[in-house]
């Protein structure tokens, strides 16, 4: 072997081993463990008070127009919801205008139904002759004592009712009329013939015992 080849092959044989000693590059992976994706959280909705719902429908009620007075407020069912402490699933308020000599009762609901969609619902006009001594407007300002407030005072007053006839729900109606010198609640256990019923100012929040 010549000189020249013996240099060639001793360079040949040296890279050899060089990239024989070298071992194999592990394949490159993602250490990075995929975080699994948050699930959604489901909100259940939840019954409101009675002045939750009532200023979601004046604002409507206010666009519909300017000079609009309510005339009730009341709490309704609704199937696959329990009314509890003066809150409700379902409202409904009746607005007049004297401008236009016409009323619209407005409902509010927590969820969409068949009929109703989530929110504020607007009834039709009906024709309004103005107040009577049964039904009258209210001012805003007068409804100070909200629904759960109410509740809290009339089943303080008909506690002992309540005990002997425990798990009734009641309903609770807000109105103005000549009896009463502002806006009362009416919270009914029941029925008037074999329930429970008082009366509570929505502006002290104290129930009244008219005469």
């Amino acid at each position: 072997m010549t000189k020249f080849c013996r240099k060639n092959f001793w360079v040949f044989a040296a890279l050899v081993l060089t990239a024989c000693s070298q071992a194999p590059k592990a394949p490159t992976t993602n250490t990075t463990t995929a975080q699994a994706a948050p699930k959604p959280t489901v909100t259940v909705p939840q019954p409101v008070s009675g002045q939750t719902a009532f200023w979601e429908m004046y604002k409507s009620a206010y666009a519909w127009s300017k000079d609009v007075q309510p005339l009730t407020l009341a709490s309704k069912e609704m199937q696959g919801f329990k009314s509890e402490g003066g809150n409700s699933p379902l409202w409904t308020a009746t607005f007049a205008s004297a401008s236009q000599g016409q009323a619209r009762t407005f409902t509010y609901s927590i969820v969409p139904t068949s009929v109703l969609s989530k929110g504020v619902n607007i009834g039709g006009p009906i024709r309004w002759s103005g107040p009577t001594r049964e039904v009258m407007p209210f001012q805003t300002s007068d409804f100070t004592a909200d629904s759960t407030a109410a509740f809290a005072a009339a089943a303080a007053d008909g506690q002992a009712w309540l005990e002997k006839n425990p798990g009734k729900s009641p309903t609770l109606t807000l109105g103005s009329n000549a009896r009463f010198v502002s806006p009362v609640w009416y919270v009914m256990w029941g029925n008037k013939k074999s329930g429970y019923a008082a009366f509570v100012s929505a502006t002290s929040g104290k129930v009244i015992h008219p005469n």
